[in-house]
């Protein structure tokens, strides 16, 4: 039996929280009342390619949706596509993808093992490999699944649509992808198969599919894309609106701090357990002037950090962010970070003149090396709208001369603050 003792509508109103499209939801009703009758838990799956071994918020999402599932006693399938990870999945991708080595599926793969159990249960998640059926596939396996599914329908999908379209090439390795993925759903025998919305299509050819074969068709649940710090953009490192869920508490704490007021409540649904209805009565809250954002956003900023650092690093996160940025202190310990002085030296303006004990340094070069910004170019938008400060003063030169021998440097940039040491 399920582990909250859950009527049908009950699960249903947990499963919907935080999901973008359910296909089909009376499907879905069934199988719930089908499985509260017989005992047998559904088999929930998701699959996840090991192509970016560091997770961010972003990624939690559809973590989280599948530790609901979990939650209700059912049978969570954490799939590792390490065979369909050397195709590569094309979704959303104007280009094909180059496909990756064994060795670095393998390494990834482990990387995410490690992760994902920070959200659920290493004791009730199932780890499965696709390279498990696939490596048995011969080529008249190969030939048969191909015959379930037209050209026509593969060319429904957008990207390959428009790829196809704008004379773009399209290996036809590609336009297996989504038979390979769909047939994960098939040699699992999946009940439900989670996902994001960009998704959606690879999710619905499993679907059809199963049906192909000879089974019940999965239901489809699609997460939606999280936006990253920036409120437009999706979450992304490489776009430096990111939060990694390795990165230092105080840090993590500080990220979800400077979100909006309206974002706020996206990540609550999103990011966290807490009952929609309690979000709702947050929000009247908030518009009645009874509470104050200031200290909902903290609520939100100690419950994700909870999740990644436990609870006594999530309160000392919260004291340090409000001794540092509301009380104008300093936090009780501030990390410390190496840059080593060759990897960010400048020989300085032409013409410049410096003392004996003085080195000049390249401040975009300094702040990526610290893990202040994404790339280079991510600091030079910072340093230019003024976020970054050096020992207190505001820095928008792009080069500036430092004294040795080298000292550390207190260096903040927005609310992120750290100690640099630059090795020589």
């Amino acid at each position: 039996m399920f582990a909250t003792g859950c009527s049908v509508d009950e699960q249903l109103a947990y499963i919907k929280k935080g999901a973008a499209e359910i296909v089909k939801e009376s499907e879905l009703r069934s199988k719930l009342e089908r499985s509260l009758t017989s005992g047998k838990p559904l088999r929930v799956k998701a699959g996840f390619d090991p192509t970016a071994p560091d997770l961010h918020l972003g990624h939690t999402v559809l973590l989280r949706k599948l530790k609901h599932f979990q939650d209700l006693g059912h049978t969570v399938i954490f799939l590792i596509g390490d065979f369909t990870g050397m195709i590569g999945d094309p979704t959303g991708r104007s280009a094909t993808r180059p496909p990756l080595s064994r060795e670095q599926i393998a390494e990834n793969a482990e990387t995410y093992k490690a992760q994902v159990f920070r959200i659920l249960s290493p004791e009730k998640t199932v780890v499965d490999f696709n390279s498990r059926w696939f490596a048995k596939f011969s080529a008249e396996d190969f030939i048969r699944l191909t015959s379930k599914y037209t050209v026509s329908q593969i060319l429904e999908r957008e990207d390959f649509r428009k790829r196809f379209h704008d004379e773009k090439p399209i290996a036809l390795h590609e336009l297996l992808y989504p038979l390979a993925q769909g047939y994960d759903s098939v040699a699992l025998e999946a009940d439900v198969e989670l996902g994001g919305t960009d998704q959606k299509f690879n999710l619905l050819v499993g679907r059809e599919l199963q049906r192909a074969y000879g089974q019940e068709s999965q239901v489809v649940l699609t997460t939606p894309i999280l936006e990253g710090l920036d409120g437009v953009n999706k979450m992304s490192k490489s776009l430096g609106n990111a939060i990694g869920i390795h990165e230092p508490p105080l840090e993590m704490y500080g990220k979800v701090m400077s979100i909006s007021d309206g974002m706020m409540w996206r990540y609550y649904e999103l990011l966290t357990d807490v009952p929609i209805h309690e979000i709702q009565h947050m929000q009247q809250q908030v518009m009645s002037e009874q509470s104050h954002p200031m200290a909902l956003k903290q609520r939100l900023a100690r419950t994700i950090l909870r999740d990644f650092h436990g609870d006594a690093e999530a309160l000392k996160a919260e004291n340090n962010w409000s001794r540092q940025f509301r009380d104008r202190g300093m936090p009780e310990s501030v990390e410390v970070v190496q840059v080593q002085l060759n990897d960010i030296q400048h020989p300085g303006p032409p013409g410049a003149r410096l003392g004996p004990e003085q080195c000049f340094i390249k401040l975009d070069k300094l702040l990526h090396k610290a893990g202040f910004a994404a790339s280079a170019t991510d600091a030079q938008r910072k340093r230019e709208q003024g976020s970054v400060r050096i020992a207190g003063d505001v820095r928008k030169e792009p080069i500036f001369a430092i004294t040795l021998p080298l000292v550390p440097l207190d260096v903040r940039v927005g609310r992120t603050v750290k100690q640099v040491q630059i090795l020589r």
